[in-house]
């Protein structure tokens, strides 16, 4: 049995390594994410994460455990993606500027065609920020390849007031719940 992250992301890489998870490939599902209408956000990023372990359970050995996580950021009912420009980045660090949000992510555990999902829900808090404090942040870069425009492990940090919830979700992979999941698997 061998362990797959089906994601191409570094921090959900780090963070299996911090849990003790040292021995994994990672197989990245680039596949376009198909939505069902009407789904509740945890629905969604259930279904989502669903999706990649199932479309990277097709080049695995099927006793292979696969994890796959996806993490949506909710500001008003509404998703907010990664920016697909750094102008994109500066409007939603606006929007998120001095209000709660809500982070969802979707975590999906497959093996031998039997799968378990569960959704972790943190809701964070941002001050007021500057107009200048999102240009430098923006022209950081950072922003650019994550839900809600923002990094918590990073230069993001210094935005949020506080958290209700799992602060590892907020980085895309909910340690306690995924440590919950691997132990009903057998894994740890």
């Amino acid at each position: 049995m061998g362990i797959i992250l089906a994601s191409a992301s570094p921090r959900r890489r780090e963070l299996l390594n911090m849990i003790g998870i040292g021995s994994f490939k990672v197989i990245p599902d680039n596949s376009d994410e198909i939505i069902s209408p009407g789904l509740s956000p945890e629905q969604l990023v259930c279904e989502i994460a669903l999706n990649k372990a199932k479309n990277v359970s097709h080049s695995v050995c099927s006793d292979d455990i696969i994890i796959a996580a996806d993490t949506l950021v909710f500001l008003d009912g509404r998703p907010l993606g990664k920016p697909g420009s750094p102008g994109d980045a500066a409007v939603m660090l606006r929007d998120l500027s001095g209000r709660r949000h809500t982070v969802y992510t979707g975590l999906a555990l497959l093996r031998n065609g039997v799968h378990a999902t569960c959704a972790e829900v943190t809701d964070v808090y941002f001050r007021v920020l500057s107009e200048d404090e999102i240009i430098e942040y923006v022209n950081t870069g950072e922003p650019m390849d994550k839900a809600g425009a923002y990094g918590a492990q990073g230069r993001g940090a210094v935005f949020i007031e506080r958290l209700e919830g799992d602060f590892f979700n907020v980085m895309g992979l909910p340690l306690c719940r995924l440590s919950v999941m691997l132990k009903d698997f057998g894994v740890i």
